[in-house]
């Protein structure tokens, strides 16, 4: 199962939002258009689901509802995000989750949010399985604090879309809290998607499923950093996990290195391929084409659609990506390509498909990069090198 279409309302930049969503969705804008916003949608239904979330603790995170609600929100205040699913390669849904939430609280009460309307409609059995609001009986002020999809004896009809969500991965490893987790004093006990338990992830997981991976990864870091001959997982004498390359140059035998002495390319590939690799749901890839080479990038959108082929089960990878290198790959679709553009009232989004300017362009011969960069790139900003900076 994957996500097919999403709907945002009042969600950070996103005022109205709609749009489709495939397998592999590539997602583009300018800076501050609201990338990373639009994918914190869906981590957000992530947290709520996770165990030792929720609702509160989720909006808490983002620093509460007034740090979510979109600025150009005007007399309508609520947030709302609903949710298609279904299987890939058919035009059905499966499951439509909707969660719409307002603010409570304020003055000597404690800032939070209440649930407005939180519905399950199961496409299969053409009914809600969940239909709640302030009005349905035995609900109150407090039972409205918590959605049914955080309630085990609540969601039991649904508890496939609670796993669903639960299972969503977001990465966006940063190279230099990787090279530091070794050092702390203790372990980094908080869910962290950039790197501080990368390893101590690494150290828990099955050894015979560890080693397979690693040699999958191996064979794609051989041909991406040609000096490395082998990487694996060590634990030192104190018992803390590392990664260690041996890599192959002058000396008879090579030399290894740990992660401390990885690039920050290298770094981010491993923990990227690893993403890619281990998990079987959707995949949030936060701009993966950084501290690679141009000749990497290229290669990613290849890479990533063989391994969908080669799992067994959905899996959706949605990136994040300014990669002029990545979007000249001519095995993306504009379908595959949703286009994130600032306005007055809001960021829009809609697949490259569905834009009349753009489409024919891209029907014409030219790569996606160079029919759909340009509408990501800043008004005026040649105007940028025509400044005049006195000091």
């Amino acid at each position: 199962m994957i996500i097919k279409r999403i709907k945002l309302h009042n969600w950070k930049n996103f005022q109205d939002c709609e749009v489709l969503l495939t397998e592999r969705c590539f997602i583009i804008g300018a800076n501050a258009s609201g990338k990373s916003n639009f994918i914190d949608a869906l981590r957000f239904l992530r947290d709520i689901s996770k165990q030792s979330g929720g609702l509160q603790s989720a909006v808490e995170e983002r620093g509460g509802i007034t740090k979510i609600r979109c600025l150009a929100a005007r007399t309508q205040t609520n947030v709302k995000i609903t949710i298609d699913m279904g299987e890939p390669n058919t035009d059905n849904f499966l499951w439509t989750y909707s969660l719409d939430f307002v603010h409570t609280g304020g003055g000597i009460m404690k800032n939070q949010v209440k649930i407005f309307a939180e519905q399950v409609f199961s496409h299969e059995q053409n009914s809600y399985v969940l239909n709640r609001n302030a009005k349905t009986e035995g609900e109150d002020e407090e039972t409205l604090k918590y959605t049914h999809l955080e309630q085990v004896n609540a969601n039991r009809k649904f508890r496939e879309l609670q796993t669903f969500f639960q299972n969503i991965e977001y990465l966006n490893v940063i190279p230099q809290l990787v090279r530091e987790s070794a050092s702390l004093a203790q372990s980094y006990t908080r869910e962290d998607y950039y790197g501080r338990n990368f390893l101590e992830k690494l150290a828990k997981m099955n050894e015979k499923t560890r080693n397979a991976y690693f040699r999958k990864i191996s064979q794609f870091l051989k041909i991406a950093v040609p000096q490395l001959e082998e990487l694996k997982f060590m634990k030192d004498e104190m018992g803390v996990p590392h990664l260690e390359a041996k890599y192959v140059h002058w000396r008879a035998k090579g030399s290894k290195q740990q992660e401390a002495q990885f690039s920050d390319g290298t770094l981010r590939l491993i923990g990227f391929l690893f993403a890619l690799i281990d998990c079987n749901g959707v995949i949030l890839l936060e701009e993966p084409e950084i501290n690679l080479h141009a000749g990497i990038v290229t290669q990613l959108p290849e890479f990533i659609a063989k391994i969908q082929r080669s799992k067994k089960g959905a899996r959706q990878i949605i990136i994040t990506t300014h990669s002029y290198d990545m979007l000249a790959n001519r095995g993306i679709s504009t379908n595959e390509v949703l286009l994130l553009q600032n306005t007055t009232e809001g960021t829009t989004a809609n697949r490259v498909s569905d834009i009349a300017e753009i489409k024919p362009i891209v029907d014409a011969g030219l790569t996606i990069a160079d029919a759909v960069i340009p509408y990501t790139k800043p008004q005026n900003i040649e105007s940028m090198s025509q400044l005049s900076i006195e000091f």
